[in-house]
């Protein structure tokens, strides 16, 4: 497109004249008061160590054990362009406006050259030096420097607020790509183990045991860390190398104040400088800040009062100037040189003759205790879409100096600012950039990464505000609430755990002040979280059950649940029950009724809660008085012990009952109903035989023509002692007619009869009534049924037998109970049975 002659495809139409499509509507001008739909939270999901944790900023984050499919794999280091570039943002951001060519470093070569030697050779090294002298800028020489060392190159840290656990994982992230992973400690050892670089690690603030734990840690790594003489120095056998770093000469400090005018000094600033060198010691800083002055000085005799765009006084004398030409006092108005005491503490006077975007900058510092705002938020706080260039307005006088990749006010500025009513209003400054961090924080354009790297100005506000916290009016929030509320989500998702933890524990304590018990609860919930996953199961159990006690009394149901939830988690990690409040009923909530009691069973039993054995029809129990009070306590420690005893012993007693009845069922069922088994052939004086008349087994063969059964030859009519006929001890009948033999006969197989037979023993028939292999050559007349039974029938169904003439008792009931007499038979419509007195009968019938 040519940005002279517009084309017609500019005017909404086609090069052939028709129109190419509708033009896009105006933006209204005037706001859309209507509902909007609320936007989404923001969740992020990432894994530490073995937990998967969602950061869910509405209910609270919920953790759980990380499936294996979840889990990364071993972090990968960074290539070379992705370390530059983390490097790069490692840095301070350059100030917007004209910048001013690097200054060079005076009068440190030797200790330059010292450190690049000392950490060619592997060796740590501590540069240690006042504020203000120079640190940051000769460890940025030496990291240039330092660059082909190592094969992981050089990594930039800032310990400033920072713990040996901190600086671990930023050097981590520095080296490894990692996203949303923070992994546990054993595998952050094992991954840092394996770099190799040289760490610059400016502002650390910490030696010692800690400062140890850090170099064992990174046995590959080569350290160069800047401290303050104040700072605990390391252990005697550290083997870390100290070099102290001195003020400047006094012609080194002439010549760096040259540089910074621009010019050679007159006899008078040559004066005033040496005395300021011998009052400062000659820090780089105050060199820097006295020639802000001087350009100050120079601008106000020139008469220069133009403003460029950025608010920057322009430089009075010409760029093309000689570098040794002084100013002609002649052609503007005469200003004294500074006094002493405001050259020792310039930034009252620096201040005032900058712009009043700087001016409102530097009481936003001096309210957030040294945090200078990034100059993307400068517009919004001071209210100037050119508020940016203020930042570099204050890094030119030296009123601010970088620390990792901010800016702080430099050393001694903070106090001479509030000395000079910079924090009269500090309260309404830091509630005003709380109210604008909280909106930022909370928008979703703004990535977890941008929050974190604010984290310091965030907290700062937090600080301030904080302790002031009131309870807001109604319908009002609390703005440190709110900020704390949009920030710890951001920072937990951006991996800033030590950020996270502070704007958690000042939010708690905002909420609490405030008396907003929700929030309150939210803040201990998320607490709990993070202890959790530092794997501090005391210090989380105890901010869970705090947080799940408050929102089981504001019926927070969710809030709640995702509480239990991560209880449950510290109780399966530790090895113990839950807490009370992990299952304790809330009011207005539904809890699941999942409780472990044991009490004492009622007198009159209980159901069981287990599975039924068997048959379950019939319930058997044991009901027993009231027990006593120390049988009730034994009881009641016995718990489900005791009752499943109960029911396993009444299970026994029911199983025990159905196999006697199935055992009973089962023989009756098994048992033949056929006439001609052999069980029913066994009669008063059977045959040995299995059936009358088949001649087996040396039976005799029945007579069919007298009509009996012929002389029993095989088996007696008497049992015997045994109570079974047929063996060897049965007795035979004697001869006499009316008394029965008392000797025992008995059959001597097939080969021999019995030694006392009786001519005719007595017939009786082989079957039962129901089916009769010979029917009875005589039937009764009367009916067994209708008479009485104890009478006596006048006649036999079968013929007597002639030997003995004794009649047997008869007896006509249906069941045909068995004699008690040895000589007594018994006649019935079942089958009959002759038993002895002290013998059992064995048959069927008789048993049924």
């Amino acid at each position: 497109m040519d940005p002279n002659t517009r084309g017609p495809e500019e005017y909404g139409h086609d090069a052939d004249g028709q129109s190419s499509r509708p033009r896009p509507p105006r933006d209204p001008l005037t706001p859309d008061f209507g509902q909007h739909s609320p936007a989404l939270a923001r969740t992020v999901q990432l894994v530490s160590g073995d937990y998967l944790l969602t950061v869910n900023p509405v209910d609270g984050s919920e953790i759980e054990i990380c499936p294996p499919a979840e889990r990364p794999g071993r972090p990968e280091k960074l290539t070379p362009a992705e370390r530059a570039e983390a490097d790069r943002a490692a840095k301070p951001p350059v100030p917007p406006g004209p910048t001013r060519p690097a200054e060079p470093l005076l009068a440190r070569q030797d200790e330059r050259e010292q450190l690049v030697r000392m950490l060619a050779r592997g060796r740590s090294v501590r540069l240690v030096g006042a504020r203000g002298a120079g640190r940051t800028s000769l460890l940025d020489l030496v990291a240039e420097d330092c660059v082909d060392l190592a094969p992981d190159g050089v990594v930039r840290l800032t310990g400033f607020h920072r713990a040996p656990t901190d600086l671990l994982y930023d050097l981590f992230y520095s080296v490894y790509g990692a996203p949303l992973y923070r992994p546990e400690r054993d595998e952050l050892l094992s991954c840092v183990r394996e770099i190799g670089a040289v760490v610059v690690l400016d502002d650390i603030e910490f030696g010692g045991a800690a400062l140890e734990e850090l170099l064992d840690a990174t046995p590959e790594c080569a350290f160069l860390l800047s401290a303050t003489p104040e700072v605990p120095a390391p252990s005697a056998d550290s083997g870390i190398e100290e070099v102290a770093l001195e003020g400047l000469d006094r012609a080194a400090s002439v010549e760096l104040l040259e540089r910074g005018i621009g010019r050679v000094l007159t006899e008078d600033e040559a004066n005033w400088a040496g005395d300021l060198w011998f009052e400062s010691e000659g820090l780089p800083l105050r060199f820097v800040q006295a020639g802000a002055l001087l350009r100050q000085r120079d601008r106000l005799r020139a008469g220069a009062d133009a403003v460029d765009e950025y608010g920057v006084f322009e430089d009075a004398p010409p760029s093309d100037a000689p570098f040794d030409t002084p100013v002609d006092a002649e052609g503007g108005e005469e200003t004294p040189l500074p006094s002493l005491g405001e050259a020792a503490g310039p930034a009252q006077l620096l201040a005032s003759r900058l712009s009043t975007s700087a001016r409102t900058t530097l009481r936003f510092a001096v309210a957030l205790g040294g945090e200078v705002p990034h100059q993307a938020h400068l517009p919004a706080l001071v209210g100037d879409t050119h508020a940016d260039a203020a930042l570099g307005e204050l890094a030119d006088c030296g009123l601010v100096s970088p620390v990792g990749s901010r800016y702080r006010l430099a050393a001694g500025v903070q106090v001479q600012l509030e000395a000079a009513g910079y924090a009269d209003d500090a309260q309404d400054d830091a509630r005003t950039a709380v109210q604008h961090y909280a909106w930022w924080a909370g928008h979703p354009s703004v990535t977890p990464e941008r929050v974190s790297a604010e984290a310091d100005a965030v907290l700062a506000a937090l600080g301030v505000l904080v302790p002031a916290t009131t309870p807001p009016a109604e319908g009002e929030e609390s703005p440190a609430v709110q900020l704390a509320r949009t920030a710890a989500p951001a920072f937990a998702a951006g991996l800033h755990w030590n950020a996270w933890e502070r704007a958690l524990r000042a939010g708690a304590e905002a909420a609490r002040l405030a008396g907003d018990v929700s929030e309150q609860a939210y803040f201990h919930h998320e607490l709990g979280v993070l202890a959790l996953c530092g794997d501090q199961l005391d210090r989380a159990r105890t901010e869970l059950e705090t947080s799940t006690g408050l929102r089981g009394a504001l019926a927070d149901k969710r809030g709640a649940v995702a509480g239990r939830r991560a209880l449950a988690l510290v109780s399966d990690r530790s090895g113990t029950a839950p807490g009370l409040a992990a299952f304790g009923a809330t009011a207005g909530e539904e809890v699941p009724d999942a409780r472990y009691e044991e009490s004492q069973s009622p007198p009159g039993g209980v159901r069981t809660p287990f599975p039924p054995v068997g048959d379950t029809g019939t319930l058997v129990t044991h009901r027993a008085s009231a027990p006593s009070a120390s049988m009730a306590s034994h009881k009641g420690r016995g718990g489900i012990r005791n009752f499943a005893r109960r029911n396993l012993v009444a299970a026994g007693a029911g199983a025990l009952l159905v196999a006697v009845l199935g055992t009973v069922v089962t023989l009756g069922a098994t048992s033949d109903n056929d006439p001609n088994a052999p069980a029913n052939q066994v009669g008063v004086n059977p045959s040995a035989s299995q059936g009358p008349g088949d001649g087996s087994l040396g039976a005799d063969k029945v007579d069919d023509d007298k009509g009996d059964t012929g002389t029993a030859t095989s088996r007696p009519t008497d049992p015997g002692p045994d109570g079974t006929l047929g063996t060897a001890d049965d007795p035979t009948p004697t001869d006499d007619p009316t008394d029965p033999s008392d000797d025992p006969t008995g059959t001597q197989g097939s080969s021999g009869g019995s030694t006392h037979s009786p001519t005719k023993p007595p017939s009786s028939p082989t079957k039962p009534p129901s089916s009769p292999t010979k029917p009875p050559t005589h039937t009764p007349t009367d009916d067994p049924t209708t008479e009485d039974p104890t009478e006596e029938p006048t006649e036999t169904p079968t013929e007597t037998p002639t030997s003995p003439t004794e009649t047997p008792t008869s007896s006509t009931s249906a069941s045909g109970p068995a004699s008690s007499s040895p000589a007594e038979t018994t006649n019935s419509a079942s089958a009959p049975t002759s038993t002895r007195v002290d013998a059992p009968s064995t048959g069927a019938d008789a048993l049924i």
